[in-house]
């Protein structure tokens, strides 16, 4: 049986603060397996940026073990090293240098001969469409343009597996998009395991077939987006009324089709959550209109990763984020 890309059993992870012990990680126990596309997600605080700095042999553990790309983060962190990419949040590239002499001069520093590395930094070039502006100077390039030399830069040496922190951080809509299908062609092309960290939840949607959330130094939640958001949250129906009196007669016919649904009334709007709430909403209309009660608008949404992380966490992730600065 292929050995897991990430295996940690009890990391741990303890810091002192004025005399007193923070416990970040707290017992960690996580496996991410060779080829996956994981999202890591949590709020500013929750040990999210100290587990994978312990992963990257950023900081050592406090007790626990852990295994990334077969090597022991603690008695073999070169090993480890050199086994994987690592993208951090600010640019890696020196802004005087031109970009093609970055990824060369990156490619060396891990052991590839001049031509290998020249040959590498011109392949990622091509896969991350920088060839118009390669030999530019990094400090003309625009900010997506630079997020992409970051990933090249971290594949140079053909890493079995890619930690990207927020790499989408700061890029517009547009360029936020490009990224994210550079990653997606760039995984199907090499088969790189990719650990990401993001504020952008959509992103998280979009991109990992698996999403594990971390508050308070522990996993909360570890599934694909889609099964998350089917245990954790549920579609959302929204019911308009052109009176406040038939929203409050639509809250009370539950009409035997909402089993557990959540029902709140505002006004003439009457919101509820309910699981396959999409399914429902015909049977629902039919109630009510058997009860003579005229619904002026339907609206059906379906749950997102932010209700997800709001019902595991209390808070929305760009809440928890901006608390956190």
């Amino acid at each position: 049986m292929t050995e897991a890309m990430i295996r940690t059993e009890g990391l741990t992870r303890h810091f002192t603060v004025k005399k007193q012990t923070v416990e970040a990680v707290r017992g960690l126990d996580l496996e991410v397996r060779a080829g996956e596309l994981v999202a890591l997600l949590g709020p500013n605080g929750a040990g999210k940026s100290t587990t994978l700095r312990m992963l990257t042999t950023l900081l050592a553990p406090t007790a626990g073990t852990a295994r990334v790309a077969g090597r022991d983060v603690t008695t073999d962190p070169r090993g480890v090293r050199h086994r994987i990419g690592y993208v951090g949040q600010g640019n890696g590239a020196a802004h005087s240098q031109r970009g093609r002499d970055e990824l060369i001069s990156q490619g060396r520093a891990y052991g590839l001969d001049r031509a290998a590395a020249r040959d590498r930094a011109a392949e990622l070039i091509a896969s991350l469409d920088l060839e118009a502006v390669a030999d530019r100077t990094v400090s003309s390039l625009s900010g997506g343009q630079r997020r992409r030399l970051d990933i090249a830069m971290g594949l140079i040496h053909a890493p079995d597996l890619l930690f990207l922190d927020e790499p989408s951080t700061g890029l517009d809509p547009q360029n936020r998009a490009a990224l994210a299908g550079h990653i997606t062609a760039l995984r199907e092309r090499h088969a790189t395991t990719v650990v990401l960290t993001t504020h952008y939840l959509d992103e998280a949607d979009q991109l990992a077939e698996r999403v594990i959330v971390i508050d308070h130094g522990r996993v909360i939640a570890d599934d694909t987006p889609e099964r998350l958001k089917a245990e954790h949250a549920g579609d959302r129906i929204v019911l308009t009324f052109d009176h406040e009196r038939d929203a409050a007669r639509a809250a009370g016919e539950r009409l035997g089709v909402l089993g557990d649904a959540r029902i709140e009334q505002s006004g003439s709007r009457v919101v509820i959550e309910a699981d396959g709430g999409a399914r429902l909403v015909p049977k629902l209309l039919r109630g009510l209109d058997d009860a003579d009660i005229t619904v002026a608008a339907v609206e059906v949404a379906r749950p997102t990763l932010d209700d997800v992380f709001l019902n595991l966490t209390g808070r929305s992730l760009r809440e928890a984020s901006k608390e956190g600065k």
